[in-house]
């Protein structure tokens, strides 16, 4: 255990390292001048100099890139551009509300996708299996800000159920969960029916059967159990996903979270921002794969970890 553990932890740095690499390589060969969004438009070229002087933007990559990455090590990810603020309190301050969204949405994912499949499973063949495997290829073929739009127009504007954006209450959590659940939900379904289809065939499945125990009790105390067993290495890569994935959302429902932080950092080519968002969120998503394969062993002992 503890070999593998030194093994993956060396593995996830390298890995944030390459994230950082590449997202810090992309930004620097950006044609927008975030110097020239720093001044305004009514600056002076000897004043916009200055400005990229003093932010260390003058010098070439390698050297821009190895002060970033020496600070990055100390944990420091720098300040903002825009905001004048640093980089971790602005991420730290928009945490709570991304984790709470990202909670919500795997929750309804997994409560929409694995009741979808299991069903199908269970109706396999039938016309009840080939729409709800009908309606999980149109949830993950539909865009996110679509989806999103579409329940804010029947659920807030024409139902009046939930409010039609912001953040601090439950009713406030609904749609934005829903609206990323239902993308995640279809994956689930897919894997989930799959994987129940295979236990099914199984030989203590069988045995079960001959035995004489109920339908009920052979589909939820021996199939699925083992059949879920595919689905906690989805959790762990959603959990990065959602930490990152969600510009869109809350773009669309104003949600205060650090997927908003993103998106107006893009906007402004503030780059210690969305240097810092996706290093957060690579991280999320190592750390979720990590606890996957760690977790896997002890809800199935026949696993290994190698």
């Amino acid at each position: 255990m503890i070999a593998y553990l030194g093994r993956r932890l060396i593995q996830s740095l390298l890995i944030l390292l390459g994230v950082s690499l590449i997202t810090f390589a992309l930004l620097y060969l950006l044609p927008a001048d975030p110097v020239r969004q720093i001044a305004g438009r009514s600056a002076t070229p000897q004043t916009v100099e200055n400005i990229r002087q003093q932010l260390g933007l003058d010098q070439p990559f390698v050297i821009q890139y190895w002060r970033y990455l020496t600070r990055l090590i100390s944990g420091d990810l720098g300040r903002s551009y825009i905001q004048r603020s640093e980089v971790t309190e602005l991420i730290v301050s928009r945490l709570p509300a991304s984790l709470l969204l990202m909670v919500g949405a795997i929750l309804c994912e997994l409560l929409i996708g694995l009741s979808m499949g299991l069903i199908a499973a269970v109706k396999r063949g039938t016309a009840t299996d080939q729409t709800l495997m009908v309606a999980s290829f149109v949830g993950v073929s539909a865009p996110q800000f679509v989806v999103g739009l579409l329940l804010l127009y029947v659920f807030a504007v024409r139902l009046s159920w939930f409010p039609i954006g912001g953040y601090g209450t439950w009713r406030h959590l609904v749609l934005p969960s829903l609206t990323m659940g239902i993308l995640g939900a279809g994956w689930y379904a897919r894997m989930m029916r799959s994987s129940m289809i295979d236990v099914l065939r199984q030989d203590y499945v069988r045995t079960a059967r001959a035995k004489g125990l109920a339908r009920r009790a052979i589909i939820f105390r021996h199939a699925l159990p083992n059949a879920i067993l595919p689905v906690i290495a989805m959790i762990g890569i959603d959990i990065g996903i959602f930490m990152g994935g969600i510009v869109v959302v809350e773009s669309v429902f104003g949600w205060p979270g650090i997927g908003q932080l993103a998106w107006q950092a893009i906007q402004r080519v503030d780059i210690p921002i969305i240097m810092g968002v996706t290093l957060v969120s690579a991280f999320a998503i190592v750390l979720g794969n990590l606890l996957a394969d760690i977790i896997a062993p002890f809800i199935d002992p026949r696993i290994k970890l190698r």
